[in-house]
């Protein structure tokens, strides 16, 4: 997955992506957020794996 796919995942899922990228610490990225995981170099597909994991009441995060 590229980081725009991500970035397009995000928009589609949540209301406001920007804040959840930047505000929402994710304890699957390592107590990190989206955007903090980016520049950390994680792997785009693994940060959709932990934000799903993140959210599981969430529908249609797949």
């Amino acid at each position: 997955m590229r980081i725009t796919e991500l970035r397009s995942r995000i928009n589609e899922a949540f209301s406001d992506p920007d804040t959840y990228s930047r505000d929402i610490v994710h304890s699957e990225l390592g107590g990190l957020t989206v955007n903090e995981a980016l520049v950390a170099g994680q792997e785009p597909g693994d940060i959709w794996r932990a934000i799903v994991a993140h959210n599981p009441d969430k529908p249609g995060l797949v």
